[in-house]
C-alpha cells in the first residue's frame, strides 16, 4: 500500500506517520508539508511545498496513491470564522479535489474532531466549519472518503503538540490519562490507536464513514 499524508510534523500527523512506518502491509509513504518531517526511513520521501493551496507543480509527485490521511488542522481559538474556514474548509477541499482526481481509486481519511456538526447550522463556528468540510469530502469522487472524530488525543511515543496551551494541559494531565481512559474510553483516544484505525479502514473498509472516538479506539 502507499500512502500520502497531510500534516505529518503536527502532533495527530507524527503519532500517523509512526504507525504507517511500523505497517509492513505499507511500502511507501510521502508527506506533503511546508516543512520536513525529520524522520528517516528508506520508505520515507517528504515533500516540501510552502503553498498547499495549489498543487499544479507536485501533481506528478502525487499520483498511484492508495490512502491519504489529512491530519493538517489549526485551532479556532481567537480566529475569524473567515479565517478558520480558509485553513480548514478552503485548505482541505482544494488538496480533497486534487487528489480525487488524480488517484480515484484512493480512500481519504479526515481528522475533524468530537462534536462536528455537518448540519452547518449549528452555533459552534469551528463544529460548522468542519461539518462542512466533511460533507465536502464525501461528495467527492473517491473510493472511500472516512471522517475521525477522536475527543482528546494522548500523544504516544515522546511526541509532543505544537499548540502550547494544548501541551500544557496534556503534561499536567498525563498522570491522569490512565484513569480518564478507564472511566471515560469513549472520550478519549491516543496518536497510536488513531494512526492505526486510519491504516485499517484504508485497507478494508469500515462499517460507518463516521468514526467517533469509540470507533476508533477498538484499534
Amino acid at each position: 500500500m502507499k500512502v500520502l499524508i497531510f500534516g505529518a510534523t503536527g502532533m495527530v500527523g507524527q503519532g500517523v506517520l509512526r504507525e504507517c512506518l511500523l505497517d509492513t502491509d505499507i511500502e511507501r509513504v510521502v508527506t506533503v508539508g511546508r516543512s520536513a518531517t525529520g524522520q528517516r526511513s528508506p520508505k520515507l520521501t517528504d515533500i516540501v511545498h510552502k503553498d498547499l493551496f495549489d498543487l499544479t507543480s507536485i501533481e506528478s509527485e502525487l499520483t498511484g496513491f492508495d490512502a491519504c490521511f489529512f491530519c493538517l488542522g489549526v485551532s479556532s481559538f481567537r480566529m475569524s470564522e473567515a479565517d478558520y474556514t480558509r485553513l480548514t474548509y478552503d485548505l482541505t477541499f482544494a488538496v480533497g479535489r486534487t487528489l480525487s482526481r488524480l488517484n480515484p481509486d484512493m480512500t481519504f481519511a479526515y481528522v475533524t474532531g468530537a462534536g462536528t456538526d455537518t448540519t452547518e447550522r449549528g452555533r459552534s463556528m469551528w463544529a460548522r466549519v468542519k461539518g462542512r468540510t466533511e460533507n465536502a469530502l464525501m461528495r467527492m469522487p473517491f473510493k472511500a472518503a472516512y471522517m475521525f472524530r477522536p475527543g482528546m488525543i494522548q500523544p504516544m511515543d515522546g511526541i509532543r503538540s505544537k499548540t502550547p496551551v494544548y501541551q500544557m494541559v496534556i503534561s499536567l494531565g498525563r498522570p491522569l490519562f490512565p484513569v480518564l481512559q478507564r472511566a471515560f474510553p469513549n472520550a478519549i483516544t491516543t496518536t497510536s490507536q488513531l494512526g492505526r484505525a486510519m491504516i485499517a479502514v484504508a485497507k478494508e473498509r469500515a462499517a460507518s464513514r463516521v468514526l467517533e472516538t469509540r470507533d476508533i479506539t477498538k484499534y
